[in-house]
């Protein structure tokens, strides 16, 4: 038995699988923001809920946001920035009493869209997670690219391209610089631009472009920055398939 783990900014979800692959369970629960320990207990309680049901012990996989450094262990990037500077590996492993193997969230949507997704056959894909926070991961001929620091493929940490005068300098991200592509992309992004705080959901959002100009206006704008952001991607890396996923996902892949 196999149990997967999403740990989101805004929710975390677990998935249990068998040996055929087939889905046993699946559940999702609010992440408690900015609390480390109730994170770790909320991981605990799901993994042993979910081996209560399914009557049998299985492996475990995480994907989050940012990645362990390859130098010191401890997280970074993370836009769930309680996981900064913390050994969370060490301190599941600790706490479940078992090997735990952990993965940037954005390597394992790519990985998993580049094996028999969106971009099945393509040699290059570039999986797009837009979220809480904004990621990204490389495939290229079906192995994930994770560079000698880990942050391959984080693009939402780049600054916006070709900013619009209105665009300047843009609102202050957690890793201390003004503009990065996550303000903006993000769904507290998106609500910052639409109410001026991020406290609207995206989904609420797009609800009301129907009937209300200053959402359809924000979503225009939102569309104009994910296809900058987009194009300086693909100028670099021109990959063959880019999919986005997240809970700011299109249903369209972009080729």
């Amino acid at each position: 038995m196999k149990i997967g783990i999403d740990l989101g900014g805004t929710k975390t979800e677990v998935a249990a699988f068998d040996k055929a692959g087939r889905e046993r369970l699946r559940r999702r629960e609010p992440t408690p923001g900015g609390n480390y320990t109730a994170t770790l207990a909320l991981i605990q309680t799901l993994i042993r809920d979910a081996e209560h049901q399914l009557g049998a012990p299985a492996t475990i996989g995480i994907g989050t946001p940012g990645a362990a450094s390859p130098a010191t262990g401890l997280m970074r990037n993370c836009n769930s920035t309680c996981l900064n500077g913390k050994p969370l590996k060490d301190d599941l492993q600790h706490l479940l009493q078992r090997e735990v193997r952990l993965s940037n969230d954005a390597n394992c949507f790519a990985l998993s869209e580049a094996v028999d997704g969106a971009g099945a056959g393509a040699k290059s894909v570039f999986g797009v997670i837009l979220g809480t926070g904004v990621g990204g991961g490389i495939v290229i001929d079906g192995k994930v690219i994770d560079g000698p620091n880990a942050i391959a493929g984080e693009w939402g940490h780049n600054p916006l391209p070709w900013p619009r005068d209105s665009e300047h300098p843009g609102t202050r991200c957690y890793c201390g610089k003004q503009g990065c592509i996550e303000t903006w992309l993000s769904g507290p992004g998106l609500a910052r631009d639409y109410t001026g705080t991020a406290a609207m959901s995206a989904i609420d959002i797009a609800a009301r472009t129907n009937s209300d100009t200053h959402a359809e206006n924000a979503m225009t704008r939102y569309e104009d920055r994910l296809a900058r952001a987009l194009a300086s991607v693909i100028n670099v890396l021109d990959p063959e398939v880019i999919v986005l996923g997240g809970g700011l996902r299109s249903e369209e892949h972009t080729s």
